[in-house]
């Protein structure tokens, strides 16, 4: 196959080249990505093998504080009438627990892994925005360990990890400790979504040459599944958080039934979320599975394309699944039958995954080495699990099961088995990456055995307990119902959990050494890219890949890559370089500089975790002039981005030369906006499906639309906008005098014409009457209108920023790709406003 750059995968047989490489080659790739010498460089670093052990590191301690908070509750509940925790401390602890547990260390975790292998295993030098994902890494630190310190002062939530309302309103919880939940949960999933859109673009555009989509490692796969899911999920959970913060503090009754809210509109939207992020936490484990067991059995995955197929079927089945965790709400007979079959109907993919790893233990040998020994029992557990699964699919048996102590099991059964035992795995089996040591095998050994039989010692005995009627989310019990040996038994069998990850803590104290001059090695004979040799800068060249074993197949490929003697071997110019190649064939399209370290991606998280966290404390100046100081940071971030290059292409190798810059749909900045739009679009889409549920409860309550004319006048306005949006980056192209000028007017007209039409549209429905503090409707109709007004003051700050780069002459016909990004944000500004607007203008037309 041969692309527009004359590459063809086929002519690279042999290397590139045999010649010597030139003297100082090394050197000066070792110089551009030398690692940090100073304290605070540890702080600003932006490098994948850095950032994404930092990002592990912190994930697996709110792993193990959250185990903490497991211990005092099986403390708590060892015996009946218990005294150990009063009851509102043991509801701060069991909110914490499973909030950390799913927040801060389930989704974390695989996404830090993802930062970490993805660019070795891609033959990448780092992912395509490292200030991103660094970004990503700090707010969810600093933003995780603020939200868990407030356990310490009694401001923890209490109304569970789901926050059901009305528990959770102003009625039944007031003070601040459900806000902290909110908005703190909130702004970590933009922490989350920010990961997801460096994972997705990387996966699509950062391959190595000839790493076609069958090519692409299982792993990889598994994690572009998840970032996606991400995309379509996350955005429900912000939405829900942000519409029941409005109803605490500005009480919008979003959920309150006496003004026409519903609480079950919180379960459609939270479990839209939440039952996916099951899944989002099971697939990367699930490649890791599949990464693992074949390097273990040293042979090839069974049936590799069905396990793809199967993890694409399990994302795409499992949104509609979300309303099986609603049977005992009242929903339609119909809606009941088919979420049912649903349920039952993806655990199909998830067997075929399951008798994948089997046929592959049977097909090699096996070697039960630590990760072997995780993977192995990770498999039992999860199969397990999903028993009981499709056991609380049926109808009849969840409306006997439901909210007790058997769900409890199952949960726990699936999530240990499908995500933590999987990822102790991947931590045995990819440490050597990282480490000048691996872990102890011996220790390791006592730690698999501890935590498999201390697992099942807790849970197994939990589904016995539940079906002798124990609920949920109690602080105590009574004795002389049967629920007292069972309980002890899993108090005992929790202890023997936390101390095998006790002694993991204390081999990693014992072994781990990051950062050093060199690393473990390839000690379990893996076959992917990742365990080529490899530096700061991941990688010395950049292979071509001819199979999706590539170290197998070509043993003297590790050789041959340290060595310099493929693609890229070095950093011209001392510039920190990767290849961008195209999302199907993995053809070289430009090299993409890398940045360097920086500041401001820091100072940006700094500010913006502070901005939601004194928010919460209702401190609103300083939250105000906090969020001024993170788009500052964000700004400046971004002030030295599309500059100017001294070189128009880059020699990668073998007569080959590509492109230093592309624009347009071409470049990795362009796919990465249509992601955030995406986001954007599903916030959308569920506040639209939010107004419609809510006006199908209560239609009386419906009062009529403005009248004709205003909408008109604000249609006209965000049309021209749109218009002069899509316009401005075709006008730049044309390259003639003035052309930056009038590209910039036209920028800064359409984010005055997207802001005047909303405030007209604010003004037509007050005149009305209509307010939304009274009614369901008067709440949604300014929640949808304020989403849009949001989005047209970023289109303000954007038109600030062109206008400012156009002052300072950073805005060229040549470098098009900040036009493009802004012009595409303002159109859909545009778009997204419209629709917001025709549906409630529309719909339900007349009103009650």
């Amino acid at each position: 196959m041969t692309s527009e750059t004359g590459f063809d995968v086929r002519k690279y047989d042999r290397l590139p080249t045999e010649e010597p490489r030139p003297e100082g080659e090394l050197e000066q790739l070792e110089a551009a990505w030398c690692g940090p010498r100073r304290p605070g460089e540890w702080l600003t670093a932006v490098n994948n093998n850095i950032i994404g052990v930092y990002y592990v590191g912190a994930a697996m301690l709110f792993f193990v504080l959250a185990g903490v908070l497991a211990l005092l509750m099986r403390t708590q509940l060892a015996l009946p009438m218990t005294g150990f925790l009063p009851q509102e401390t043991y509801n701060q602890i069991f909110t914490m627990h499973g909030t950390v547990m799913m927040f801060l260390f389930a989704v974390p975790a695989v996404e830090a892994l993802g930062v970490l292998l993805l660019p070795q295993m891609l033959g990448a030098r780092d992912l395509p925005f490292p200030r991103l994902g660094a970004y990503a890494f700090w707010a969810y630190l600093i933003g995780g360990l603020a939200f868990f310190c407030s356990l310490f002062f009694g401001l923890a939530p209490d109304g569970g990890w789901f926050m059901y309302p009305p528990l959770t309103g102003m009625t039944y919880s007031p003070g601040i400790n459900a806000d902290f939940w909110l908005l703190g949960i909130g702004f970590i999933e933009i922490s989350a979504i920010a990961g997801a859109i460096e994972i997705i673009v990387g996966v699509l555009k950062t391959r190595a040459p000839g790493m076609t989509l069958d090519k692409l490692p299982i792993f990889a796969w598994a994690m572009l599944i998840f970032a996606c899911m991400i995309i379509i999920a996350f955005p429900s959970i912000i939405l829900a958080t942000l519409l029941l913060e409005l109803e605490r503090a500005l009480s919008w009754p979003f959920f309150d039934p006496l003004k026409g809210g519903d609480p079950v509109l919180w379960q459609h939207l939270f479990w839209f979320f939440g039952h996916p992020e099951v899944y989002i936490i099971f697939l990367p484990a699930a490649g890791a599975m599949s990464t693992i067991i074949p390097a273990m059995a040293q042979t090839r995955l069974v049936g590799h394309s069905l396990v793809v197929m199967a993890m694409l079927a399990t994302g795409f089945i499992s949104f509609g699944v979300w309303a099986h965790h609603m049977f005992t709400t009242g929903m339609p007979q119909i809606s009941i039958n088919y979420f049912s079959a649903a349920s039952m109907a993806v655990s199909v993919p998830a067997g075929v995954q399951v008798f994948a790893w089997i046929a592959t233990i049977a097909a090699g040998r096996m070697r039960f080495s630590t990760p072997g020994l995780f993977a192995v029992g990770g498999l039992v557990i999860f199969v397990m699990g999903g028993l009981s699964g499709v056991m609380v699919a049926m109808v009849p048996f969840d409306l006997q099961a439901h909210d007790s102590y058997f769900i409890v099991a199952h949960l726990h059964y699936v999530l240990i088995g499908g995500m933590v035992f999987p990822l102790f795995a991947a931590i045995y089996y990819w440490l050597p990456m990282s480490s000048a040591r691996p872990l102890s095998e011996r220790w390791g050994k006592w730690i698999f055995w501890l935590m498999f039989t201390g697992h099942n010692i807790a849970f197994l005995p939990m589904h016995l307990t539940g079906l002798m009627g124990m609920p949920r989310r109690v602080y105590t019990y009574l004795p002389g119902r049967g629920w007292d040996v069972t309980n002890f038994i899993s108090t005992i069998g929790a202890f023997l959990f936390g101390l095998a990850v006790l002694l993991w803590v204390t081999d990693m104290v014992r072994n781990f050494r990051p950062f050093g001059a060199r690393e473990a090695g390839n000690i379990h004979d893996g076959p992917g890219l990742e365990w080529l040799p490899s530096g700061y800068y991941s990688i010395r060249s950049i292979p071509v890949v001819r199979s999706l074993y590539p170290l197998w197949e070509n043993k003297s490929l590790s050789r041959e890559v340290e060595e310099g003697r493929w693609f890229l071997p070095g950093a011209e110019g001392g510039e920190r370089q990767t290849l961008v190649t195209s999302p199907l064939n993995a053809e070289p399209q430009y090299v993409l500089r890398i940045p360097r370290p920086s500041p401001w991606h820091v100072f940006g998280a700094v500010f913006t975790a502070g901005f939601f966290l004194i928010l919460t404390i209702q401190a609103y100046v300083p939250a105000i002039i906090s969020g001024v100081l993170a788009v500052f940071c964000i700004m400046r971030w971004c002030w030295t981005l599309d500059t100017p290059h001294a070189r128009k292409t880059t020699d990668i190798g073998a007569g080959i030369r590509l492109p230093n810059y592309v624009s347009g749909s071409a470049s990795h900045g362009w796919w990465a906006m249509v992601i955030v739009l995406i986001v954007s679009g599903m916030v959308g889409l569920l506040a639209g499906f939010s107004y419609i549920f809510l006006w199908s409860r209560r239609p009386d309550l419906w009062q009529s639309p403005p009248d004709i004319v205003s909408m008109m006048v604000t249609l006209g306005l965000l049309t021209l906008g749109g218009l002069g949006a899509m316009a401005a980056p075709r006008l730049l192209r044309q390259a003639r005098r003035g052309a930056e000028s009038l590209a910039t007017l036209l920028l800064v007209l359409t984010a005055v014409a997207v802001t005047v039409a909303m405030g007209l549209e604010f003004y037509a429905w007050i005149v009305t009457g209509l307010r939304p503090d009274e009614t369901s409707q008067g709440a949604t109709v300014f929640a949808l209108l304020a989403w849009s007004s949001t989005f047209a003051a970023i289109s303000m700050l954007m038109g600030l920023y062109i206008l400012l780069r156009r002052l300072f002459g950073r805005l060229a016909a040549q470098r098009p790709s900040t036009v493009d990004m802004i012009g595409l944000f303002m159109a859909y500004t545009s778009a997204q406003a419209v629709v917001s607007i025709l549906l409630i203008r529309l719909f339900p037309g007349g009103g009650g």
